[in-house]
C-alpha cells in the first residue's frame, strides 16, 4: 500500500469544486482511496463563520461561565452558542465541551476549528460529511473517498486522524466467523477501516501551516470480508457516553 499527498492545491474558498481541483493535479486510479481533510470540505461548502453570527443564549452564557470557572480562562459565549447549534447533546460541560454532532460524531467543541480560517473566526464541520464524500467521489475517477478530521481519544495523549464521512467502501470489515492462525473462530473483531485509512492519511497530510489536505491511498485492498457501515455507536449501546452523563467535574479529583 502506498500513500502520497496531492500537491499544489490552492487555498479553498466557498463554491470551489474540490473534485476538479484534485483531478487536475493527480492521475487517479479507480481503486484509489482519496482522503480529504474536513477543513477544505467545509471551506468549499461555505461553513466559515464569524463570532458575530452567533447570538449567545442563556444556556451558552451558562456554559461559558462554567468553563471559565473550571479552567480559569475567559470563554466567549458566542463560541459556546456555535457549539450548541452544531450539537445534539452536550455530554460534558466542563472542563471542556464534549458534544455529539448532528451526524453522530462525538468530539470536543462539535469539531469547530479556530485555526487556518482566513476569512472568518470559526470553521464548522461539514453538515453531512458522507454526502460530501458522495459528491466528491462523483467528480473523480477514483471509486472511494473518505472525509477526515482529527480528534483526541480517551486514555491517550494527542490527536489522530478519524473518518467522519465515507463513500464507495464500507466503514468496517467484519472478521467475525473467520478463524485465527490456530483455527479459533473470531467472535468480536470488527475492524474500522475508514478510521485506519484516515489515521494513515493524516501522517502524510501533516498539521499546521505545512499541511496538505488531500492524500491518496493506493493499492489498499478491502479483502473478501463482510462489510458494515456501522461507525458511530448507537446511543443505546454507548456505555461510556451513558457513564459520562452522570459524571461531575470537581477540579480534577472526581470519581
Amino acid at each position: 500500500m502506498e500513500l502520497f499527498a496531492v500537491p499544489g492545491l490552492p487555498e479553498i474558498r466557498e463554491g470551489d469544486d474540490l473534485a476538479a481541483l484534485i483531478d487536475e493535479r493527480v492521475d487517479l486510479r479507480p481503486d484509489d482511496v482519496v482522503c480529504v481533510a474536513s477543513t477544505v470540505v467545509s471551506k468549499a461548502e461555505g461553513r466559515v463563520r464569524d463570532y458575530d453570527d452567533f447570538s449567545p443564549s442563556p444556556r451558552a452564557r451558562e456554559l461559558a461561565d462554567r468553563l471559565e470557572a473550571a479552567t480559569g480562562d475567559s470563554k466567549d459565549p458566542r463560541f459556546a452558542q456555535a457549539v450548541l447549534e452544531e450539537s445534539t447533546e452536550i455530554i460534558l460541560a466542563e472542563p471542556f465541551l464534549l458534544t455529539a454532532s448532528r451526524f453522530g460524531h462525538v468530539g470536543v467543541n462539535a469539531g469547530i476549528d479556530r485555526s487556518n480560517v482566513a476569512d472568518g473566526d470559526l470553521l464548522l464541520l461539514p453538515k453531512r460529511p458522507t454526502e460530501s464524500a458522495d459528491r466528491i467521489r462523483s467528480g473523480l475517477p477514483a471509486d472511494r473517498v473518505v472525509v477526515t478530521d482529527t480528534c483526541g481519544r480517551p486514555f491517550r495523549h494527542g490527536q489522530r486522524g478519524v473518518a467522519i464521512g465515507w463513500s464507495g467502501l464500507p466503514a468496517s470489515r467484519d472478521w467475525r466467523g473467520e478463524h485465527d492462525r490456530d483455527g479459533r473462530e473470531l467472535g468480536v473483531t470488527v475492524q474500522n477501516v475508514v478510521d485506519e485509512l484516515a489515521a494513515a492519511a493524516n501522517l502524510v497530510a501533516g498539521e499546521g501551516d505545512g499541511g496538505t489536505p488531500v492524500v491518496v491511498v493506493r493499492d489498499f485492498e478491502f479483502g473478501d470480508h463482510a462489510g458494515s457501515d456501522a461507525h458511530f455507536r448507537d446511543v443505546e449501546t454507548d456505555f461510556v457516553r451513558q457513564a459520562l452523563r452522570e459524571w461531575r467535574y470537581d477540579g480534577g479529583d472526581g470519581t
